[in-house]
């Protein structure tokens, strides 16, 4: 089973995979009990953000992750990855500027897991 660190790692290799853009990890255990990471990237349309979701459920599900839900599949605007401790959003840049996750969680990391502050 892959610890925390080896899943958050996992993630982001699997958006990489396809070509996610603007990855930011968030760590959120200080704001929230209902998981440890919120983890945002950003693709080109929605067939990417689907195909997107897609390999971090197999990649993951590969390592022995359990995958809790997606959904926002059928829009493909924002699509929602829950593995329990990590939470993936993938968005399409307008969904993803609209909704501005980044700012509503505060602090954020880049996606090797540096602390940066938010814009």
């Amino acid at each position: 089973m892959l610890d925390l660190e080896q899943m958050k790692l996992a993630v982001v290799d699997a958006l990489e995979d396809i070509k996610a853009f603007d990855i930011t990890v968030m760590d959120v255990r200080k704001l929230t009990s209902l998981t440890s990471y919120m983890i945002v990237a950003s693709a080109n349309s929605t067939r990417q953000a689907k195909a997107i979701a897609d390999n971090v459920r197999e990649k993951l599900k590969e390592k022995g992750a359990h995958i809790q839900g997606t959904e926002g599949e059928k829009e493909g605007e924002w699509v929602l990855v829950d593995l329990g401790d990590i939470v993936v959003h993938v968005m399409i840049p307008a969904t993803r500027a609209y909704y501005n996750l980044e700012q509503l969680w505060g602090e954020t990391e880049n996606r090797r897991g540096h602390i940066t502050a938010t814009e």
